[in-house]
């Protein structure tokens, strides 16, 4: 079986999944590599909740995307209350936090000289004298920037919230071990917080509805795994120096698929699936979009395809490359009725043939210039950030940008984005391209509780799935 195919199976089958709510929190829960959020900025993650509900986050800041070169680090305490399941986005638990005292320590006197004249600048009455001027840089001395008792907080300069606390969900799995004289598997546990916005003057009031890139349980996290133990043993004052990784150039060319289903703001669960064709520079993908948060029950599928500049590095997210991708052909599955009748009912000339829409039969939406009532524009560009590193099991991955938290496009240069969605891994290598398109065709199966559920086809799998990155205006 083609390994794409194999791979969207697995992820279809949900690979196992549990997620308990409310879930468990207690223990340490670390990042497995260098994260990127908006801005840029770099960092790594190492937060601690005790039984008692308080909790102990720290936050290692990087001039640097490979996370060698720490310029300060923050050190997090306060109290977190889980709430009720979210009504927003599915599968989550909303909660409430309080924050007690939030204290830095800088690694440079460039890191001192920078925040402090941040703080300054932008901060209101009781934090001008954060740092007095001439005050020297000491290594290890502990800054108080927030405290919940004086009601000093001089946070905002950092752009600084910990609204990712108030959107929790664990998921847990279990890793098969790789080494042929193992059987069984290993627990792994992760830990999805909320998004980040990715605008940073929205980010402090922003209440999230997606999540970013998972931590992993400090004790049940995926094998191998070099970051984890550092990470996990570094403090405020020892931050954590991640391995050196050779810096790969971008290889585009082939096949990527999705290795979760991923979550979006706004709600959207999906998967996706793309073909890139260095030869000639054109591109196709399948994004495959779902209502829950296993991806099991489908809504809609969209193909689109098109072609894509060459890259040029990115000036402002190092590591990265810039691309221009456009989008000038598209179609569209519906999953369900709740989406035939929306289709249906939307204005005439606006998304393919007026009142044609039917479940599981594709429609070319080109002719109408896309689909008004998915926010679907064709023909349609837009300014990309593409980077592509290899796991610590030698697979490539690919990482999109992430697409604006507003959900609008980033139709225009200014909009590009400056950080990353999930990764995608590669299934097949240029040479093993999978170009021609087989149309999804699907039959109706009653599941276990006797609703009709749509179940593809095996030919169908490997189209199954689906790009996201087409959340167009």
């Amino acid at each position: 079986e083609p390994p794409c195919r194999q791979q969207l199976r697995h992820l279809q089958d949900s690979a196992g999944i549990a997620a308990r709510l409310p879930p468990r929190l207690e223990g340490r829960w670390v990042s497995t590599g260098c994260e990127v959020r908006p801005g840029p900025e770099f960092l790594t993650r190492s937060y601690l909740f005790y039984t008692n509900r308080l909790f102990k986050a720290l936050q290692f800041y990087y001039w640097d995307p490979s996370c060698r070169d720490p310029s300060y680090s923050l050190v997090i305490k306060g109290k977190l209350r889980l709430r009720q399941a979210s009504w927003i986005t599915r599968g989550a638990t909303e909660a409430d936090y309080h924050l007690h005292k939030v204290g830095i320590v800088f690694h440079s006197p460039k890191a001192m000289r920078e925040v402090a004249s941040r703080i300054n600048q932008t901060s209101g009455e009781g934090c001008r004298g954060f740092l007095p001027p001439g005050r020297s840089w000491a290594p290890g001395a502990l800054y108080e920037v927030l405290s919940a008792k004086t009601e000093r907080d001089c946070t905002a300069a950092l752009g600084f919230a910990m609204h990712e606390l108030s959107l929790v969900r664990v998921e847990r799995h279990f890793q098969p071990l790789l080494q042929p004289q193992q059987s069984g598997s290993r627990l792994v546990e992760e830990l999805y917080l909320g998004d980040i916005h990715t605008d940073w003057g929205e980010r402090l009031h922003y209440r999230p509805t997606g999540y970013q890139r998972p931590l992993q349980s400090a004790l049940h996290h995926v094998h191998p795994c070099p970051a984890c133990g550092i990470i996990s043993r570094a403090d405020e004052h020892h931050p954590p120096i991640l391995p050196a990784r050779a810096a790969l150039p971008m290889q585009l060319s082939g096949s990527w698929v999705s290795t979760h289903c991923e979550v979006r703001p706004a709600v959207l669960f999906l998967t996706r699936y793309f073909t890139f064709h260095g030869n000639n520079h054109t591109w196709e993908g399948h994004y495959y979009h779902y209502s829950d948060p296993l991806c099991r029950q489908p809504t809609f599928t969209i193909y689109a395809s098109g072609h894509y500049s060459q890259g040029i590095p990115s000036s402002k997210v190092r590591g990265g490359t810039e691309l221009a991708f456009k989008v000038t052909q598209a179609r569209v599955t519906p999953m369900d009725q709740v989406t035939v009748l929306m289709l249906n009912s939307s204005e005439p000339g606006s998304c393919g043939l007026e009142g044609s829409w039917s479940v599981g039969v594709e429609q070319d939406i080109t002719a109408t210039n896309g689909c008004l009532a998915l926010g679907i524009k064709l023909p349609h560009t837009e300014y990309e950030l593409f980077k592509t590193e290899q796991d610590t099991q030698e697979r490539s991955l690919l990482y999109i940008g992430e697409r604006p938290t507003d959900g609008s496009s980033p139709d225009s240069p200014d909009k590009r984005p400056t950080s990353y969605q999930a990764p995608l891994i590669q299934c097949a290598a240029a040479s093993e391209e999978f170009s021609n398109y087989i149309s999804l065709k699907y039959v109706g199966r009653k599941d276990a509780n006797g609703i009709e559920a749509l179940k593809p086809l095996p030919v169908a799998f490997l189209l199954f799935i689906a790009l996201l990155f087409l959340r167009w205006d």
